[in-house]
């Protein structure tokens, strides 16, 4: 192919994206949404939703007591931290067993550990 020849298709080609070409956007990756992915976007968008609503903020003594025998006894606790997301919404609450505590820090089964002074609200059972 001669010199020439590839400048020409070369101004073709440009001449074709510069005015004749219609570029459909996004339209032209919509075909490209799997079953599992939409059911996965799905499964999102609900999950952000969720609005779990503020409970009343419970004394260090009525938390501790509530841990404190859900230990003793092996029983599952909702634990509501005083976190916020950038909504202003609060959290989901973090759930599991008692495995340990201190002065300090709460242990769940599963979870990571918890500070006193991050918690908000303790019950007894499971609220997912």
């Amino acid at each position: 192919m001669s010199k020439l020849r590839q400048i020409n298709d070369d101004q073709l080609v440009q001449r074709f994206f510069d005015h004749d070409y219609r570029d459909r956007g996004v339209v032209k990756w919509q075909g490209y949404y799997l079953s599992d992915h939409t059911a996965a976007l799905k499964k999102q968008a609900k999950q952000e939703a969720k609005k779990y609503p503020a409970r009343t903020q419970q004394s260090l003594e009525e938390m501790a007591q509530f841990l404190s025998e859900a230990y003793a006894k092996g029983k599952t606790v909702s634990i509501q931290l005083n976190e916020r997301d950038l909504n202003g919404e609060c959290l989901p609450d973090i759930v599991g067993k008692v495995i340990g505590y201190d002065d300090e820090m709460v242990y769940l089964e599963g979870q990571r550990g918890v500070a006193m002074g991050e918690m908000r609200n303790v019950e007894r059972g499971s609220r997912r």
